[in-house]
C-alpha cells in the first residue's frame, strides 16, 4: 500500500476527525483513521490492535454496549489498554470471528485487518447510520467513509452511472448499493464485506423482521417502549465532550429532549426557522420554544434565509453525489451553528419510520379504499379533472398531494401505488427529460425494481409493514441518515439517533401497525406516550418535518437563481437533458400549473454536482 495515497485519502476527510489521525501500513494493506475524539480522549488513538498485534481496526461511530462487552471479554482473559469502545472490536473478533458484528449495538463503520488469516473485514451498522463506500477491481480494494477519499486514487475513472442518475431523478436520492459513479458502491446496511485470497465476498448479518406480541395490551406496549427508549437515550448521552439536542418542534425531537434532560440536565438545544417568502409554510420555532421552556434547556434559535449561492456548493462537496432532499439546507445550517457549542448532538430522526409519521402512509392506507371505485372512473374521470386543478400561489401542498395520490392510484397493485407516492418523476416523464441517446442507455424498469424488490422481499404479512420495510431499507439510510452523517461531520460534530438504536428498532418492529396509524391519526401510540412529557400544542399541531419552504422560495426568492443554474448553456455542459423539458418544468412551477419543487431542486443539485466534480 502506498503510504502517500493513504495520507491523501485521510486528508480528504480531515473534517470527519480533526482531533487525531493514525494509520497502519504493511505490505499491500493499509488502513487509516481521522479521529473525532468522543470517548477516552487521550487513550483511544487508532488504529487499535490486539495484544499480539495481529488484528488491527479503524472505526467510525459509537458502540453503545461496549462496557457490557468489555466486561464479558475481560472474564475470558482479554487485556484492554484503553477505555475506548473501539478496542472492544479487536478482542470480540478474536472470540467470535466474523460473526462478532452481530453482538455490536451502535452506529458504526469499521475496517478490521487479520494479519494471520490475511483477511480484511469491512462492516456497517444494521440500519446504515454510518456510511461506508468501496471500489473493487482485480488488483485493488479501496474504501472510505466518503467517496472523496476513494477518488484520491488517480487510477479510478469518474464516469457517471446513468442508472444511478435515473434513480436520483426518480427518488431525489441514490439508493444503495449505487452511487453516482459507475464503479464505486455503498456497502449495504447490516452487511459485511470480506476481502481475502478467495476474493471479495459480501454477506448480510441482520435484516428487518416483523412479528407482533398480540397478547400484550396497549398499556403494556406503552410502558415497555418507554423503558426501551429511555435506555437508548441514556446510552446515546455517553460522551466525554459536550452534548446537545437538535429540537425541531415536532414530537420526535421533543421526546428525545424530554428524556435526555431527565438524565443529563443543562443540555443545549438548537432550532432552525426560515426567512424570506415562505408562503403557507408554518415555522415550528414556537413549538420548540415551548419544550425548551418546559425543560429549561440552554436554547438557541437560528433563521435560514433563501440565499443558496455558496451554501449549495458546500453541501454538494459534503455529500459527494447529488441528493435533493430540501432538508439539506436547514441541516447544514443547524450543524454549522451547533458545532460552535457542542461536539455531539441527538436528533429525533427515525421516529417517522418507526411510528408511521409521513403523509404517504395515510395515502397508502387510503389507496385500499380508493381502488374500490371502478377503474374506468378513476382513469377517465378523476385523473383528467385533478390534473387541471392549478397549484395555490401560497405554496400549500394539498393540491399537489392530491394529484400525486390520484395519479399513483390508477392501478390496483399496492406496491406500485406506494412507488408512485414516493416518485418525483414518473418513467414516461424521465424518458422525455433525457436526450434520446441517454434514454437508450437506461433501464427505466430496473430503477422501479430497486424499490419494488424491497417491498416484495419483506416477510411482513401486513401491507403497511411492507411499506415500513421499504423505507427502512432505502429512504432512511440513503437519504435521511446520509444527510445527517455527511453534514454533521462536515462541521466535525457527531449526530446520534436514539429512534434508530438497534433495540428501539427491534422493539418497534413488534408493534402492530394499527397502533402506529390509528384511523387517520399518525404516530398514535407515540403521541400517547408523549402526552406525559410534552405540551399538548407540540403533540397536536400539524407535522412539518425538518424541511424548508422550497416550493415557495423557488417561485419567489430563488426564481432567478433557479433559472440561472438551469439555463441552456449550463445544461449543455453535459448534454444529458432536453432543454425544452427543463424550461417547461420551470414555467409550470412559476405559473402555478404544477408543483415541480422536487424536480427543480433535483436538477439544481445535479447541476451543482456536475460543475464541482466532473
Amino acid at each position: 500500500m502506498d503510504q502517500r495515497l493513504l495520507d491523501r485519502m485521510m486528508s480528504r476527510i480531515y473534517h470527519r476527525g480533526p482531533d487525531d489521525r493514525g494509520s497502519f501500513v504493511k505490505g499491500n494493506i493499509g488502513i487509516g483513521m481521522q479521529r473525532l475524539s468522543i470517548i477516552d480522549l487521550e487513550g483511544g488513538r487508532q488504529p487499535i490492535a490486539n495484544e499480539g498485534r495481529t488484528v488491527w481496526v479503524v472505526f467510525n461511530g459509537e458502540i453503545y454496549n461496549y462496557v457490557e462487552l468489555k466486561a464479558m471479554l475481560e472474564t475470558k482473559g482479554h487485556r484492554f489498554a484503553t477505555r475506548s469502545d473501539t478496542e472492544v472490536l479487536v478482542h470480540l473478533y478474536e472470540e467470535e470471528g466474523e460473526s462478532f458484528v452481530e453482538k455490536l449495538r451502535g452506529m458504526f463503520a469499521f475496517a478490521l485487518w487479520d494479519s494471520e488469516e490475511r483477511k480484511l473485514v469491512l462492516g456497517r451498522d444494521r440500519i446504515g447510520i454510518k456510511p461506508l463506500y468501496y471500489y473493487s477491481d482485480e488488483q485493488k480494494l479501496l474504501f472510505g467513509s466518503e467517496i472523496k477519499a476513494i477518488l484520491e486514487c488517480q487510477e479510478i475513472r469518474t464516469e457517471i452511472d446513468l442508472q444511478a442518475l435515473d434513480a436520483f431523478l426518480a427518488y431525489t436520492y441514490i439508493p444503495a448499493p449505487l452511487t453516482i459513479y459507475r464503479n464505486i458502491f455503498k456497502l449495504l446496511p447490516g452487511h459485511i464485506l470480506i476481502c481475502s485470497e478467495k476474493g471479495v465476498q459480501i454477506r448480510s448479518y441482520w435484516d428487518v423482521k416483523f412479528g407482533y406480541d398480540d397478547w400484550k395490551t396497549m398499556g403494556e406496549i406503552e410502558e415497555e417502549f418507554r423503558e426501551v427508549f429511555r435506555e437508548a437515550v441514556k446510552l446515546h448521552l455517553i460522551s466525554d465532550v459536550p452534548v446537545g439536542v437538535f429540537l425541531s418542534g415536532g414530537v420526535d425531537s421533543s421526546l428525545v429532549t424530554a428524556f435526555a434532560m431527565a438524565m443529563n440536565g443543562g443540555l443545549r438545544t438548537f432550532t432552525m426557522g426560515f426567512g424570506g417568502n415562505i408562503g403557507a409554510y408554518e415555522d415550528e420555532r414556537g413549538y420548540a420554544r415551548l419544550v425548551a421552556e418546559r425543560y429549561q434547556t440552554a436554547h438557541r434559535e437560528f433563521e435560514v434565509k433563501p440565499s443558496l449561492d455558496n451554501v449549495l456548493d458546500k453541501i454538494v462537496v459534503a455529500l459527494d453525489e447529488p441528493l435533493a432532499d430540501d432538508g439539506v439546507i436547514p441541516t447544514y445550517y443547524i450543524c454549522r451553528e451547533a458545532s460552535r457549542h457542542i461536539k455531539v448532538g441527538l436528533t429525533g430522526l427515525g421516529g417517522d419510520e418507526m411510528f408511521a409519521g409521513y403523509e404517504r402512509y395515510l395515502g397508502f392506507r387510503l389507496h385500499s379504499f380508493y381502488r374500490m371505485i371502478p377503474r374506468f372512473l378513476r382513469e377517465k374521470v378523476l385523473v383528467p379533472v385533478v390534473n387541471r386543478i392549478p397549484e395555490p400561489e401560497n405554496g400549500n401542498n394539498f393540491i399537489h398531494h392530491a394529484k400525486r395520490f390520484i395519479r399513483s392510484s390508477v392501478g390496483d397493485d399496492e406496491a406500485h401505488a406506494y412507488l408512485g407516492f414516493i416518485t418525483t418523476l414518473a418513467p414516461d416523464q424521465r424518458c422525455q427529460l433525457y436526450k434520446p441517446d441517454v434514454v437508450s442507455k437506461i433501464d427505466l424498469g430496473w430503477t422501479e425494481e430497486l424499490m419494488l424488490s424491497h417491498h416484495r422481499s419483506s416477510d411482513a404479512e401486513d401491507p403497511m409493514d411492507r411499506v415500513f420495510y421499504q423505507d427502512i431499507k432505502t429512504y432512511l439510510p440513503d437519504d435521511l441518515l446520509n444527510i445527517t452523517d455527511k453534514l454533521s461531520m462536515a462541521h466535525s460534530i457527531e449526530l446520534r439517533v436514539p429512534f434508530v438504536d438497534d433495540k428501539v428498532v427491534e422493539y418497534c418492529l413488534r408493534i402492530p401497525s394499527y397502533l402506529k396509524l390509528r384511523g387517520w391519526k399518525k404516530k398514535f401510540l407515540l403521541k400517547k406516550v408523549a402526552r406525559e412529557f410534552l405540551p399538548a400544542e407540540v403533540i397536536d399541531h400539524k407535522k412539518l418535518g425538518f424541511s424548508s419552504p422550497m416550493a415557495s422560495w423557488l417561485k419567489h426568492d430563488l426564481k432567478d437563481y433557479a433559472c440561472q443554474i438551469l439555463c441552456p448553456d449550463s445544461l449543455e455542459k453535459h448534454g444529458l437533458f432536453q432543454k425544452a423539458f427543463v424550461k417547461q418544468a420551470l414555467e409550470d412551477h412559476f405559473e402555478h400549473r404544477e408543483n415541480n419543487e422536487k424536480l427543480i431542486f433535483s436538477l439544481i443539485m445535479f447541476q451543482k454536482w456536475f460543475d464541482l466534480y466532473m
